[in-house]
């Protein structure tokens, strides 16, 4: 096994790997104590049989830049394949601002095929390279050194496996058309936005039983405070405090530090210091807010006239056409989505997009009255009326 801890190294496998239409991606990383992942590990893998077609990159190495790595990212004449991607880019996309261009993203392509929602690695090399994984150390530390052999080899096949998973994937997908859908469902992946938390925002997160204006601006400045240290000092949110303390201190509104030491559901460390201080600032904040600028709930969905007849015909429909597509019915429309049509709405995803061909279609005419479903043997087909 085949471990590049320089940036010459890196550098010159990364040159190899131009030669190739595409290299796999993965990597080990923690997160338990930090706000941003912390890399640990890079597995690369290019489609050879070569022993040094797949390597670990040590990126915990003083002096290790990954910015050839970043060069290969931006090469658009080699496909990047992962799988599960959203945490390895935004690790990416927070260390470098890149994406790596293109994009395949195997359990997004599974879901496409028929594999069902949000399917696991271990799931697809089982039932495509019909091999076993042996996942024993998918919960060890990967920051410590040196690396296990189990554990490098636990990593090594994540990538190795990958070489085939996609190349069966994208072969399905040529085959049945639906490259594009993968595509569209990667410009979420892809989208900045994904990855950035504003502050300001950080309240809707927070599940509360008062919708009372009041209550939800202290409960958006204790949100933001939180979200700010938290991203500032690189912890987690919980090391701050958690959501049942935040909704106790927007309730309770503690005034001075006396009141905020008699909180129940308060860590210690937080009842002093930087924390303590900036709790006592946000609860002020949020008690003296306008009530102009005051968070307002949306309850949109709350007035919402559903049919309930409709609603149900729905969901008969796209019974259908899961089994006639093999996509996993929550990928083109969940029981929200379905809802919201039958209650009028007409901008929601599964109305647009792939989901409109697979499903949207059918269901407006169904809305509108032009078809009927009726009953065929085991099968729900579709009637002209």
């Amino acid at each position: 096994m085949i471990t590049l801890k320089t940036t010459q190294d890196l550098e010159a496998f990364c040159a190899s790997a131009r030669a190739y239409p595409f290299v796999t991606v993965d990597t080990e990383f923690l997160r338990e104590r930090t706000y941003y992942s912390k890399l640990c590990l890079i597995q690369l893998a290019v489609p050879d049989e070569n022993e040094d077609s797949a390597v670990l990159v040590d990126p915990l190495v003083d002096g290790m830049s990954l910015e050839p790595l970043y060069d290969l990212f931006r090469d658009t004449s080699v496909v990047k394949v992962f799988h599960a991607a959203r945490q390895d880019l935004e690790i990416f996309w927070v260390d470098a601002q890149v994406f790596p261009e293109p994009l395949f993203d195997t359990q997004v392509a599974a879901m496409v095929c028929g594999f069902g929602e949000q399917v696991g690695y271990e799931t697809l090399v089982r039932k495509i390279v019909r091999q076993p994984v042996d996942k024993t150390s998918r919960f060890t530390d990967w920051s410590r050194r040196p690396l296990s052999e189990a554990q490098q080899s636990y990593a090594l096949a994540d990538v190795t496996y990958l070489r085939k998973i996609y190349q069966h994937l994208s072969a399905e997908l040529d085959r049945t058309g639906r490259t594009r859908w993968v595509q569209e469902e990667l410009g979420v992946l892809t989208d900045p936005a994904t990855y950035e938390t504003d502050p300001r925002e950080a309240w809707r997160r927070v599940k509360t039983r008062s919708n009372s204006p009041k209550f939800l601006a202290v409960v958006r400045e204790l949100a933001a405070f939180r979200e700010d240290y938290a991203q500032s000092n690189n912890v987690p949110r919980s090391r701050v405090f958690k959501d049942d303390a935040l909704i106790e201190m927007a309730s309770t509104k503690p005034k001075n530090p006396s009141e905020l030491s008699q909180a129940r559901l308060l860590l210690r460390e937080a009842r002093k210091g930087a924390i303590a201080e900036g709790i006592l600032q946000a609860v002020d904040r949020g008690k003296t807010c306008p009530s102009d600028k005051m968070p307002k709930p949306d309850t949109s969905r709350d007035k919402l006239q559903v049919n309930p007849a409709l609603a149900d015909l729905l969901r008969v429909l796209l019974k259908s056409k899961t089994e006639a597509s093999g996509v996993a019915a929550r990928l083109i429309a969940p029981s929200a989505d379905l809802d919201l049509i039958a209650a009028g709405k007409r901008d929601v995803p599964a109305l647009h997009g792939w989901r409109r061909e697979v499903f949207g279609e059918d269901a407006l005419r169904l809305c509108d009255g032009a078809i009927a479903l009726s009953a065929q043997g085991q099968s729900v087909v579709i009637v002209e009326t």
